[in-house]
């Protein structure tokens, strides 16, 4: 057994276990020596809580940070971009910079999204602004789109808030269930008549540096019901909420395709309706949002050296080709629902695990974990603090501080994008 990593997960998905198998790793059980642990993320509460004090040794890897909610839970992840934005703007950046509205010129690429309950009289301030807009209610911790409904009255939330036996949203501090609602996208780029959103896995392997991959395999989640900004049709799920778990219910969900495009698909397309420059722009605007994200949690995520994290960014383009954040998964699906789908998440974790175990040793956290540019398969590096500060991204912040940052494409480091070297 000596010399092989010894694994365990409590996923029991297909991609992951027959990935361990091809390595011929050894399985062990969670109770014995370990060195990999490919987890849920209701196992990685137990393994960092106060209570259990368990310590990880050098030669053991996880998959999760200890508080990757900071970035995954959807009010979290708002709560921690609205800090990073004051942060910059108190910074005076040119990347805070404000319109003649007071709107963020280039850090506005998440909805306006509010707490329940605890922002409701802001909220209801906000909607009285346009009372015909449309919004959208999730619960915070729960994925797959449940719970998520669309509103365009108050008295909506007003009989919501009784319904739910208002425990559920009065008690949101004592860790029962709490709402976002997000102005609802109610523009989204059509194909085929149909709204859709990009699934995107990003692999983060550190925080501070941040070091963080884009994989190049995405896809887009279509519904199975043509979109319409109709009043009448707020509840049909089939027209509103792209993911498969809602979809695939669906009369005209099609199993041979799941509804889904490959993200190369996706650029074809949009370059040869739209141009091949505008639609550069546009995956350049996604990059830099998905880095800015993750600099924005950067600073309060414990960045435990045991782990790694392969995140599901889902992204939804407007008609007018801009970006938005929605939200972002700690554990995206590993559930295949097709053929291709299937081989895609394998050489997702095969890719990913090339990278935080190279060779496929036993771990060392200890490493300066840089891969060498062969066994990145499918990823791209997509951001490098440790090279952006040693290219000395302060020079490169002045030089194009001073010029139009009409692209958001055209910005990165500490705000302003390094060179493409560090960038992709």
């Amino acid at each position: 057994m000596a010399g092989k990593v010894k694994w365990v997960t409590d996923i029991e998905k297909s991609v992951l276990i027959n990935n361990f198998e091809k390595r011929e790793w050894v399985q062990v059980t969670e109770s014995e020596d370990w060195n990999f642990y490919w987890m849920s993320i209701q196992t990685i509460r137990n393994v960092f809580s106060v209570d259990t004090g368990y310590r990880l040794s050098d030669d053991q890897m996880v998959n999760h940070f200890p508080n990757h909610y900071e970035l995954t839970r959807k009010d979290l992840m708002i709560k921690n971009i609205k800090r990073y934005r004051k942060e910059l703007e108190k910074e005076g950046s040119p990347l805070a910079e404000k319109d003649e509205n007071g709107k963020y010129i280039y850090l506005d690429f998440v909805p306006v999204t509010f707490m329940l309950p605890s922002d409701y009289n802001l909220f209801v301030e906000e909607f009285r602004k346009n009372p015909s807009s449309t919004w959208i209610m999730k619960p915070c911790g729960k994925a797959q789109g449940k719970g998520i409904f669309l509103i365009n009255k108050l008295s909506q939330i007003k009989k919501w808030s009784r319904d739910s036996r208002t425990s559920s949203f009065v008690a949101a501090s004592s860790g029962k269930e709490a709402y976002v609602i997000s102005l609802y996208i109610d523009n989204p780029l059509l194909i085929g008549g149909k709204k859709f959103d990009l699934r995107l896995y990003v692999l983060v392997t550190t925080y501070r540096p941040l070091k963080c991959y884009m994989y190049k395999l995405g896809f887009c989640r279509f519904c199975t019901v043509k979109y319409t900004p109709s009043t009448s049709e707020l509840d049909n799920m089939f027209v509103h909420l792209t993911n498969v778990a809602i979809q695939k219910h669906g009369d005209d969900y099609n199993h041979v395709h799941g509804g889904k495009w490959t993200v190369s698909n996706l650029r074809l397309y949009l370059e040869s309706t739209r141009g091949k420059e505008v639609t550069g722009r546009l995956f350049d605007q996604i990059h830099w949002i998905v880095v800015q994200s993750l600099k924005a949690v950067a600073p309060v995520m414990n960045n435990d050296k045991h782990c790694f994290e392969c995140y599901g960014y889902d992204i939804i383009i407007d008609d007018k080709l801009k970006p938005w954040l929605i939200e972002v998964n700690a554990s995206p699906s590993l559930t295949s629902s097709t053929a291709n789908d299937r081989i895609l998440k394998y050489n997702l974790i095969n890719d990913t695990l090339n990278i935080v175990t190279p060779n496929g040793d036993i771990p060392d956290c200890r490493w300066n974990r840089s891969p060498p540019r062969e066994a990145l398969g499918n990823y791209q590096v997509l951001y490098d603090e440790e090279q952006a500060q040693s290219e000395n991204a302060d020079r490169d912040l002045r030089s194009r501080s001073g010029q139009s940052l009409g692209s958001k494409g055209t910005k990165g480091s500490s705000g302003v994008r390094p060179t493409a070297a560090t960038w992709k």
